[in-house]
């Protein structure tokens, strides 16, 4: 007997419906949505543009033989899904009334299938768990200033993941060449108070990133299972050290004016933040992808 059919997923603009988990997210928060509403949303997703009569979503949804009144109780079930999602019936965003016929969901919908098996022939990974605790910090930063899965684009995957080796190419570069010129940033640190401490963190720092970076350069160019998961996990930490390292032009005093120095500094604070929305557009493919093809 062949396995029943994966649970889709439905994103339209900030917001993901989880069939499986009967879920409606805004930017990874959860949205109180009550059973019958959501399994109306879910009709209006899976044939976005179609006009769904009221006798066609009442049949569906009362289809027990449960005695209701199906005028009041679907007239609430959208009411509840346009409070869910921001909407109105003046001027919808996502659910049209047309009247006497029924309703049509307006937005672009993208249908989102997870793999139908623990490992995906084509990547040999296994798909994302985000219910772990490995990366339950996603939810919580998506809701403030950095961007959810939901609203990044979804470039090509060979795209994203050269853009993120070549990243990970540019901080060697900047690690081998600190180490390889210690005596000029000893030269240019000697005038502080704690030069000798600051030339033995950054040695300590290169010599222990140079091995991170060939970590995720080789995991993520191999394809290596839960990739996302486990960059996401030590991304805090990245962050803080890429961080550090955005002052690493003034190393190069000796060979570059200040002007240029600032201009690399700014790039490099931009670096870990753009790595992390590299890794979420599908840099490492072992979550939830789109049934779109590359």
């Amino acid at each position: 007997m062949s396995d029943p059919a994966p649970a889709p997923r439905y994103r339209f603009g900030v917001f993901e419906a989880d069939t499986s988990t009967g879920e409606l997210r805004k930017q990874g928060i959860r949205i109180k949505l009550n059973a019958q509403p959501f399994q109306v949303l879910l009709m209006l997703l899976d044939r976005p543009g179609e006009v769904l009569t009221r006798e066609e979503i009442s049949r569906t949804i009362w289809s027990d033989g449960t005695f209701v009144d199906y005028e009041h109780g679907l007239n609430s079930a959208v009411n509840r899904i346009r409070e869910a999602l921001g909407d109105s019936a003046g001027n919808p965003r996502f659910v049209e009334t047309l009247a006497r016929r029924g309703y049509r969901f307006v937005a672009p919908v993208q249908r989102i299938m997870p793999d139908p098996a623990p490992f995906s022939k084509n990547d040999g990974v296994a798909p994302i768990d985000e219910s772990n605790p490995e990366v339950s910090h996603l939810k919580d930063l998506a809701a403030g200033i950095l961007p959810s899965p939901a609203e990044l684009p979804e470039p090509p995957h060979r795209l994203v993941r050269a853009f993120f080796l070549l990243l990970q190419v540019m901080y060697v570069g900047f690690y081998v060449g600190a180490l390889a010129n210690l005596s000029e940033v000893q030269e240019l640190l000697s005038p502080l108070r704690a030069a000798s401490l600051i030339l033995y963190v950054l040695i300590a720092t290169a010599a222990i990133l140079v091995a991170v970076r060939a970590y995720l350069f080789s995991g993520i160019a191999l394809k290596a299972p839960q990739m996302r998961a486990k960059f996401l996990t030590i991304w805090p930490f990245l962050l803080i050290a890429d961080v550090l390292w955005a002052l690493s032009p003034l190393l190069l005093l000796h060979h570059i004016n200040v002007g240029i120095a600032l201009a690399c500094m700014a790039l490099l604070a931009y670096s870990p933040f753009a790595q992390r929305s590299l890794i979420l557009m599908g840099a490492a493919r072992d979550g939830i992808r789109s049934t779109q093809t590359e």
